[in-house]
């Protein structure tokens, strides 16, 4: 069973950065998928960035050259630099990862632009 927590939320002015984090336990091998994922309020949840263990990334057409998404594997770690924040990224990002054929959540972290 793969656990995922996630830090790094909190409020930040329009045009700031912040960085999200997952780590990920119970796995004995490295993830396979990475993703990550956003839900704002009245809205359904959407893809953000995905990462493959390959190093292969996609990212939403509203996050493409803000936002990067990486990974530690030594560490099992994920990570969401988020550039150039604007009012409109307010939401409660989730962590994904796939491993061995199961999809496995984070909790969530809010993360709030406003000035």
């Amino acid at each position: 069973q793969v656990q995922l927590v996630e830090s790094g939320g909190g409020l930040v002015q329009p045009g700031g950065s912040l960085r999200l984090s997952c780590a990920a336990s119970g796995s004995s091998f490295s993830i396979h998928v990475w993703g990550w994922y956003r839900q704002a309020p009245g809205k359904q949840r959407e893809l953000v960035a995905t990462l493959t263990s390959g190093g292969s990334t996609d990212y939403a057409d509203s996050v493409k050259g803000r936002f990067t998404i990486s990974d530690d594997s030594a560490k099992n770690t994920v990570y969401l630099q988020m550039n150039s924040l604007r009012p409109n990224d307010t939401a409660v990002y989730y962590c994904q990862a796939y491993y061995v054929g199961r999809y496995y959540w984070g909790q969530g972290t809010q993360v709030t632009v406003s000035a």
